[in-house]
């Protein structure tokens, strides 16, 4: 099995940051992208930030300038660094890992979810 463990949402006033944290453990072979998607209250689920293995990065347009994601291939662990937020950044947040236990199929596995309020 694949776990993952979030950690660093909470509630913060408009103009903040915070930072959120994936570490993915368990039965991996290959982790190909990591990101973060986010639901916020009453919407579906959206992509936030994701990484690819290489390296290549891809935000969602409302978050571009603000959010840095990054990721430790050595540790399977990826960040999610969020300044500025704003409260239509009020949301649930989901850590993504796409990986293969046995270096052929992939699946995605999902965290928990963390929750990021932002207050006006």
């Amino acid at each position: 099995q694949v776990q993952l463990v979030e950690s660093g949402g909470g509630l913060v006033q408009a103009g903040g940051s915070l930072r959120l944290s994936c570490a993915a453990s368990g039965s991996i072979f290959r982790i190909s992208t990591m990101g973060w998607y986010r639901r916020p209250p009453g919407k579906q689920r959206e992509l936030a930030a994701v990484v690819t293995s290489t390296g290549t990065i891809n935000y969602a347009d409302s978050v571009k300038g603000r959010f840095t994601l990054s990721r430790d291939n050595a540790k399977n662990t990826v960040f999610l660094q969020m300044n500025s937020l704003k409260p239509e950044d009020t949301a649930v947040y989901y850590c993504n890992v796409r990986a293969t236990r046995s270096g052929s199929l992939y699946n995605d596995y999902w965290g928990q979810g963390t929750q990021v309020t932002v207050s006006s």
